[in-house]
């Protein structure tokens, strides 16, 4: 049995073949429309999420499975106290697969530890969200049709975005990447990130100029600035917009570049921008339900 709390928990190899088992899914629904028929997954969300969960349950509905589970902690036995390995080893009665998120780094592997079922992180507070980083890698990979020799830009709140850290993971392991990190001076990548890429030898730079990066950019990765991550109502509000992509500023941009976004947005990417052919975050929220299918079938272990 196997769970999924980091995207390092997957080999380069592995990825490949999620991407591919994605591609087959989208070419051929019908032959993965009962696959999953009398499983059941359960979500299990202490924090609020629209499209993490919704298309953790779409997946399995599409699978032909079912799903039971609670999305916020106050429809938990949480509000009573409950700990979260005693949470996950009751729904290991129920349930034959585990999506959670939570606002506390490391919940999601506290879990695991304790369920008898596969646990998939759904997003654990600034940390990780592997499910996320598969879906930017299938977007990335039917955009441009190769995961190595890009170069990829990351915009906005890069020190609490848990999305921007695990795809820089991931895209550490890929060769001729190259990244440019643009945020303002208070919301950095955190010093981890960093170590990574020196480790894997990736070259990066930092900046706060949105806009004479853009030309060199195959991939432009925007992020909210998440007023939940802030200690400080007054810092949000100074750092909000500190970067809104319009179209006046894509004009030195690619033509063939690919805007990604994990979404919720709240104006960091105009509305004008959705009709660009570069725009792909809605897209990209399809493709998640896809590598999600996926997913669930590899540690489900169905053929």
């Amino acid at each position: 049995m196997r769970s999924l709390i980091d995207i390092l928990d997957l080999s380069p190899a592995e990825i490949d073949e999620l991407i591919a088992k994605a591609n087959d899914i989208i070419a051929n629904p019908v032959k993965y429309a009962e696959k999953c028929r009398g499983k059941k997954l359960a979500t299990l969300f202490f924090e609020p999420s629209t499209r993490t969960r919704l298309s953790f349950e779409a997946a399995m509905y599409e699978l032909g499975g079912s799903v039971l589970g609670f999305s916020e902690a106050q429809s938990s036995s949480t509000a009573k106290g409950e700990s979260v390995s005693d949470t996950a080893k009751t729904v290991s009665c129920y349930a034959d697969i585990i999506a959670m998120r939570h606002p506390k780094e490391g919940a999601p592997f506290v879990a695991a530890q304790a369920a008898s079922i596969p646990v998939i992180n759904a997003g654990d507070g600034g940390h990780n969200h592997p499910t996320q980083t598969l879906t930017d890698l299938l977007t990335i990979s039917r955009e441009k049709g190769r995961l190595d020799g890009l170069t990829v830009g990351f915009c906005g709140d890069l020190k609490f975005g848990r999305t921007v850290h695990s795809l820089i993971g991931a895209l550490c392991r890929y060769q001729n990447i190259k990244i440019v990190l643009i945020s303002p001076e208070e919301l950095k990548v955190p010093s981890y990130v960093k170590q990574t890429m020196k480790k894997n030898g990736i070259e990066y730079s930092q900046t706060t100029d949105l806009e004479a990066s853009l030309p060199e950019l195959d991939i432009l990765y925007m992020t909210r600035v998440q007023r939940e991550r802030f200690f400080n109502e007054e810092d949000y509000l100074r750092l909000k917009d500190s970067y809104i992509l319009t179209p006046a500023k894509l004009k030195n941009a690619r033509d063939d570049l690919s805007i990604m976004h994990p979404l919720p947005r709240v104006n960091e990417i105009s509305v004008e921008i959705d009709d660009d052919p570069r725009a792909c975050y809605f897209k990209q929220v399809l493709y998640g339900k896809f590598i999600r299918m996926a997913l669930i079938l590899k540690l489900l272990e169905v053929e």
